[in-house]
């Protein structure tokens, strides 16, 4: 074998990611949000977008309100295509055409005329430590332990339990251990009923004091035999106390009304996050028809200021190759967002085209699909229809869904088409809410049903959607 240097000439096919590429490749997986954020940054950076609020509004102002033309996207799409980029002269194409400065433009929202409503306001939650704040001015407890209120209601987690002994606070505050006690059972009788709690079962006991429910039986319960009551064990809990089961179930189901959490019920400093669809589905006419969501995301524009700029300015110059540059990252960037917006109406279309016994008759008749189905159907690859769909969302007349949910294993049936597995827990869940309590089912009796219907599957299958649906076994749902 020679070794050594030598120039050769060669053919080779490989593929290449151009920033192009990957711009588009990362805008087809943002979802609505994602995509108005990322929106905005090249607003920021590139001088020759803009939205179509302020194009409109500088076109309007020096053209004395006459709109012209708009300047969409696919038709420079079309007329630019099998030419190459940077062989175009922009200066003499935007003189031959006349393009305005409201290109792009396909929804407007007029704000001269808009009449405020009490609708586009939100009002901030009350937390649980205002609430707590609210009442500790009107306790009866002097006005020298507000200050041990203040910081015991401001020491609870977000579910309304002590996080420090009343030592602690004492120690911390100077004061007597008496005189947080005295403070700590004020508190304990402010709403939500609970509050101030050390534990679960001093939580509930609380809560059986204000009701005034004196029942040893209860208390008993809640102090040695709370596990026994969750995994619904009452035989041995009345073994225990010599009492029947059904007086354990009554004393069970008193605790069970209680709230283990009472803190919850107020808004946490966790961050509210809101889903905005990203496609909706709507019946008209016997048809569903599919909307992608545009009014989230600013509509683009080609900068009128700088069409001009570039027209006027020498082709040699660096202004004109700094503009030529942006234009065509600008074109680019509305030429994918263009492509995203087909290509996710593409998807759900067919998706939409298939579940269409789910928009007709409901969960029951979710039937199973993959992304190569999709993939083969629209004419793309599984890839791009994972990235379509991966993080958005669709509102259609039956609810908000992730798109995620249309695309599910599961089961062959009977009539050979597959039924989903959303399909098969929505018949568990009937099952299980139309058994007899004192009878429960088991898995294995499910799987007779089941099949009963159609659907074949194993009792380890049964057990498993039943946990997800958080439903218990039937040793729980067990009533006396």
């Amino acid at each position: 074998m020679r070794l050594g240097y030598e120039l050769t000439i060669e053919q080779s096919q490989k593929l290449v990611m151009t920033p192009e590429l990957i711009q588009a490749i990362q805008i087809l997986q943002f979802n609505t949000q994602e995509l108005e954020n990322y929106v905005e940054e090249q607003l920021l950076t590139n001088p020759i977008l803009e939205t179509a609020n302020t194009a409109l509004s500088d076109h309007t102002e020096g053209e004395g309100g006459k709109l012209e033309e708009d300047f969409s996207s696919k038709a420079e799409t079309e007329d630019f295509k099998g030419k190459d980029d940077t062989e175009i002269d922009w200066a003499e194409h935007f003189k031959e055409k006349g393009y305005d400065d409201i290109s792009y433009r396909q929804w407007e929202y007029n704000s001269e005329n808009n009449d405020y409503t009490y609708e586009q306001y939100v009002s901030s939650e009350i937390t649980l430590t205002e609430h707590l704040m609210f009442q500790l001015q009107f306790a009866p407890i002097k006005h020298s332990c507000r200050n041990i209120g203040r910081y015991i209601i401001e020491s609870l987690d977000e579910n309304g339990y002590m996080t420090l002994d009343v030592e602690e606070i004492a120690k911390e505050l100077g004061v007597s251990l008496n005189y947080v006690n005295i403070v700590l059972e004020a508190i304990q009788g402010f709403e939500p009923i609970g509050v101030g709690a050390k534990n679960l079962k001093d939580c509930l006991l609380i809560q059986l004091r204000h009701q005034n429910n004196n029942s040893p039986l209860i208390e008993e319960i809640i102090n040695n035999y709370l596990e026994d009551i969750a995994c619904n064990r009452l035989n041995n809990i009345a073994k225990a106390l010599n009492v029947s089961v059904k007086e354990i179930q009554e004393a069970g189901d008193i605790i069970k009304g209680l709230e283990p959490k009472p803190g919850r019920q107020f808004s946490s400093t966790d961050e509210t996050r809101y889903i905005i669809p990203d496609v909706t589905v709507e019946k008209i006419d016997g048809e569903y028809i599919v909307t992608v969501n545009e009014s989230s995301a600013p509509r683009l524009n080609i900068s009128h200021y700088y069409q001009k700029m570039l027209i006027n300015s020498d082709k040699e110059s660096n202004i004109s190759k700094f503009l030529t540059g942006r234009l065509n990252s600008a074109l680019w960037l509305i030429k994918s967002i263009e492509q995203r917006k087909q290509t996710i109406y593409n998807v759900v279309s067919a998706v939409v085209k298939y579940q269409v016994d789910f928009f007709e008759k409901g969960p029951k008749y979710l039937k199973t699909l993959t992304l190569k189905q999709i993939a083969d159907e629209v004419g793309i690859h599984e890839s791009t229809v994972s990235r379509s769909i991966n993080g958005k969302y669709m509102q259609c007349p039956r609810g908000m869904f992730e798109i995620k949910y249309f695309f599910t294993s599961g089961v062959p049936g009977n009539s050979g088409e597959g039924i989903s597995s959303e399909s098969i827990k929505t018949f568990i869940r009937e099952i299980v809410e139309s058994e007899d309590p004192k009878a429960p089912l088991s898995d294995q009796a499910m799987v007779g049903l089941l099949a009963e219907r159609g659907i074949e599957i194993s009792r380890r299958t049964v057990a498993k959607y039943r946990d997800e649906m958080r439903l218990p076994s039937s040793s729980k749902r067990k009533r006396y």
